[in-house]
């Protein structure tokens, strides 16, 4: 009997589709948008906070909620319990990002069939692979996954064989959240410097760090690549209207060269799922036009 799956977090609704199984999938989180026909199925989570917000009015709504103990999501257990799930997919990576583990597995609990927990937790490009390993190994298509796998391995390796010799790199600011600053931690590191960028803020493999204005007039990068989490492309747009207000914004490099750019983190970098590989390729094409020329009509990406 093929087992029934819920998802609780983006990226693993999408390895879930990607390894086949989206016949199998009955539930999701209120964020799982890809592929789009998942829309269609139940969403088992709610958020405390209003997305619809400003950059800022969220913000603060996040900090309101974590100081009162709070978890930013509430899991529909009722509606979980009545799906039968054998399988509940979810992450530990991040607690702004989605439920918390301690969450679902309360919500487990609850559920007289008690059904199986599978964690996810990338926080490097490494992280993926292991990522959907461990989620095709809890659900039985581990061949199916190395057939998935193996084509993704061989797209970032196209990118690499590109990059990896280049001996002069564009120093590069990529900015998860815009008011107020934060750069892009987790596998955005690596991604840049797949690439061929030199990154400025955010470590590999470490939560995203909070960023001064100061700190990037200061480093002045050449490139600045905008993606906050959870907007879509259009969103960002709206969003990085607040940058020009600052003073010190028309006299950075990247802003004076034009070499400011807009992304649609939602669906690619903000996401550990098989997006990453698009998200290097959308990197590479921002920073390398002659290379890596960006396919026409592209939704991806654009100039600020």
């Amino acid at each position: 009997m093929k087992p029934r799956i819920v998802s609780l977090v983006p990226s693993a609704t999408e390895i879930v589709c990607a390894l086949g199984l989206r016949a199998q999938l009955v539930g999701r989180s209120h964020e799982c948008d890809f592929p789009p026909d998942v829309q269609s199925l139940p969403a088992c989570t709610v958020a405390r906070i209003s997305s619809a917000a400003s950059s800022a009015a969220i913000n603060e709504q996040i900090k309101s909620v974590a100081a009162s103990g709070a978890s930013l999501y509430e899991i529909n257990v009722p509606l979980l319990a009545s799906l039968r799930p054998d399988v509940i997919v979810t992450q530990g990576q991040c607690d702004v990002c989605a439920v918390s583990p301690a969450d679902v597995e309360k919500a487990a609990a609850e559920i007289r069939a008690s059904p199986k927990i599978v964690s996810c937790g990338a926080a490097r490009i490494a992280d993926l692979w292991k990522d959907m390993l461990t989620v095709a190994d809890a659900l039985g298509v581990m061949e199916e996954a190395r057939e998935v796998i193996a084509p993704l391995k061989n797209r970032l390796v196209d990118v690499l064989q590109k990059t990896c010799a280049m001996t002069r790199r564009p120093t590069v600011a990529c900015l998860e959240w815009l008011d107020p600053l934060m750069a892009a931690g987790n596998w955005v590191p690596e991604l840049v410097d797949f690439a061929g960028g030199k990154n400025l803020f955010g470590e590999a493999g470490k939560h995203s760090p909070w960023l001064a204005m100061a700190d990037l007039k200061h480093r002045d990068p050449e490139f600045i690549i905008l993606m906050p989490c959870g907007f879509s492309l259009e969103r960002v747009r709206r969003e990085a209207a607040v940058l020009p207000r600052h003073p010190d914004w028309p006299r950075l490099r990247a802003v004076k060269s034009k070499n400011v750019f807009v992304t649609d983190g939602n669906a690619y970098f903000n996401r550990p799922g098989p997006r990453l590989v698009d998200s290097l390729e959308i990197l590479a094409q921002i920073l390398w036009p002659k290379l890596f020329p960006a396919p026409s009509p592209n939704k991806s990406w654009s100039r600020f």
